[in-house]
């Protein structure tokens, strides 16, 4: 079941382009905030969602912070929109 942090996170065009990004690589957040035109509190207030809601991890390496996509929970908000819709996946 979706809870309500996963709608949150994702109500942002922001943080689905950063979900985006994070599809097939890890990026720093440094590397992340170059795309956008917005301060570092801001930047964080997003990555903050995000974690939250369980959709990206955190590994910090030295004095930079990396992001990836947390597939598991990504495959378990993707699949519980599906279900509200009622689109099948296939198999």
């Amino acid at each position: 079941m979706l809870n309500s942090k996963a709608f949150k996170a994702l109500a942002h065009p922001v943080r689905r382009d950063i979900l985006k990004r994070l599809r097939d690589e890890q990026l720093s957040a440094g590397e992340i905030a170059e795309a956008y035109d917005m301060s570092k509190p801001s930047m964080s207030t997003h990555f903050s969602v995000l974690k939250e809601a369980r959709l990206i991890q955190a590994e910090r390496k030295g004095n930079h912070i990396y992001y990836r996509l947390n597939v598991t929970v990504a495959d378990e908000v993707l699949s519980g929109i599906m279900d509200i819709f009622g689109i099948e996946k296939e198999k």
